[in-house]
């Protein structure tokens, strides 16, 4: 059994990767964009034309919705010599996640498999206490994109990977699967074995060697020629991508109006909070989020 002194290590580190996060989200939010109207094309088309072996997930996405595998024209090339560095280290890229529309970006946050994750984690964090809905959004909002202005998949820059073994198809081990949301979740955590540790290190260090920045609290997150990308290389440079709408058949974009508007209003989420906690009475009257 875990002692309390250990417990409380793992909290600590749980809410200030997760102040760190939102404070990033915040700078990211006022950081310079430049919209160059690059259209977006289908990763799965682009794979299959260029004889890659990438697998991309069949999974719904949120309300059932068919997963968007599509990313901006000028990263393709990148994408393809990433997946191509990868398999010749024995592994293969499964995409999760591309780019994302206004409403799957805004029931990301509302699905109950993402809110209760959060919300367990919270009340882990607060030692029971129900949290405020400030705190929740906040802790959201590291995790899953509030507004467009900080939603690199909202502007076809960004994939969400796994990685496999080439021959097995077992997943490789980066400490938890896709979507855990908790202290395992950054990047850089102590708190997976050394082993998932330095596959992610390598991971990383194959995307980045071909142009694709980290987000540094999921460590299943990859982007590039956004405002992640730009503030965390330091480039002073605007960014050539923002949050944009999707025309599904020709691939052109327009950017997205007003895209500092949050995605769920502070009415929402209290209303959301209400019934997770009443989701998790009824189903785990006293659940250890450890």
């Amino acid at each position: 059994m875990e002692s309390e002194s250990a417990s409380r290590e793992r909290r600590a580190y749980w809410a200030a990767q997760m102040d760190e996060a939102y404070a990033f989200m915040q700078a990211v939010s006022a950081y310079p964009v430049e919209e160059c109207g690059e259209r977006v094309v289908s990763l799965p088309e682009a794979v299959a034309a260029a004889g890659e072996e990438v697998e991309f997930s069949t999974r719904p996405h949120v309300l059932g919705l068919p997963r968007l595998y599509l990313l901006r024209e000028g990263l393709v090339p990148a994408f393809l010599r990433a997946t191509r560095a990868l398999n010749e280290r024995g592994w293969v890229l499964r995409v999760e996640d591309a780019y994302r529309t206004v409403t799957m970006q805004k029931h990301q946050a509302r699905q109950p498999y993402a809110l209760d994750a959060v919300l367990d984690k919270v009340l882990w964090e607060n030692e029971g206490q129900t949290p405020t809905v400030e705190l929740l959004s906040r802790r959201l909002a590291a995790l899953i994109a509030a507004s467009p202005a900080v939603g690199t998949h909202l502007s076809g820059s960004a994939v969400d990977v796994s990685v496999l073994h080439r021959d097995t198809r077992a997943e490789v081990d980066r400490g938890a699967p896709y979507l855990e949301m908790s202290e395992r979740t950054p990047m850089a955590s102590p708190f997976v074995s050394p082993e998932a540790q330095r596959n992610r290190e390598m991971i990383t260090q194959l995307m980045r060697g071909h142009g694709f920045v980290t987000y540094p609290w999921e460590f299943w997150h990859y982007n590039a020629g956004d405002a992640y990308a730009h503030y965390l290389e330091r480039t002073g440079q605007p960014a050539r991508y923002g949050p944009v709408e999707v025309d599904p058949r020709t691939g052109a974009v327009t950017p997205i109006e007003r895209p500092h508007e949050p995605l769920n209003s502070p009415a929402e989420l209290a209303l959301l909070l209400e019934q997770a906690l009443s989701r998790r009475q009824e189903a785990r009257p006293a659940v250890d989020a450890r």
